[in-house]
């Protein structure tokens, strides 16, 4: 009832103010469980995808967002229930990860579609990254449920980071063919099958995105990236220092 509400306050808006483009719509079944497995570019990814579908899909999406005390925090915690985003405790790799397949086998053993994000976080660059193998191929080996493929496409530049109003362009959606990896049910504690089949997910998100890819996780780019800034501002802070003591000195002689 919620999520209905939900979709046609924010969907039905969404739709006509940034007309999104769809591809593959008809590769999501009528009925029954299945995995969306995506890139992620925006915060905007997981309503924009919902907006397109008739049937109601599920993401997961850090607890904070439905623990922060206040008017604020009970606002917020209503309007991610009624968006169909799913609590996940994230303290803890290793118990976020424990937590996210859970979530995914509850929604899909109730028949259900499950949106999850194989990078596990946003692209810092728009490129895309390495799959973490322990959610999306984990609940697929579990449940037997078809992996399908999508790649959001331009969501990064309707509002970028420091972008307070929205720029309206065009995002579109390209949603692939099912994937079926039941030859490999019972095997989801192998790590080998867990690391070939979130490879062959990404593959796939690939080609439908255009994205360049790079073999390494978003989480360690975004901790290259967050590196190399605080190096550049300690430079430039010495720099200065280097300067204003030259300037002195010259001042003194």
């Amino acid at each position: 009832m919620l999520y209905g509400t939900m979709k046609v306050a924010i969907g039905g808006p969404l739709k006509v103010a940034f007309r999104p483009w769809v591809e593959g719509l008809e590769n999501i079944p009528d009925a029954g469980p299945a995995i969306l497995a995506s890139n992620h570019l925006s915060f905007s990814d997981s309503f924009f995808l919902p907006a397109v579908l008739d049937r109601k899909v599920t993401f997961i999406a850090k607890a904070e967002y439905f623990t922060t005390p206040g008017l604020k925090g009970r606002l917020t915690a209503a309007f991610f229930k009624g968006a169909g985003q799913l609590p996940v405790d994230r303290s803890g790799a290793r118990g976020a990860g424990e937590a996210a397949v859970k979530a995914g086998i509850e929604v899909l053993e109730r028949g259900e579609l499950f949106g999850i994000y194989p990078e596990g976080t946003r692209s810092p660059d728009g490129r895309l990254y390495r799959g973490k193998p322990g959610g999306l191929a984990r609940v697929a080996l579990a449940t037997g449920a078809p992996v399908i493929p999508v790649a959001m496409i331009d969501t990064e530049k309707i509002q970028p980071p420091g972008q307070v109003m929205p720029k309206l362009m065009r995002p579109g959606i390209r949603i692939g063919r099912p994937l079926d990896f039941t030859r490999y049910q019972g095997m989801e504690h192998d790590r080998f099958v867990l690391r070939a089949v979130t490879d062959e997910v990404m593959y796939e998100i690939m080609k439908l995105s255009g994205q360049e890819y790079v073999d390494m996780y978003a989480t360690a780019a975004k901790r290259q990236i967050a590196d190399a800034a605080k190096a550049e501002k300690e430079a430039e802070k010495a720099a200065k220092a280097a300067l204003a003591k030259a300037e002195k000195e010259r001042s003194e002689s």
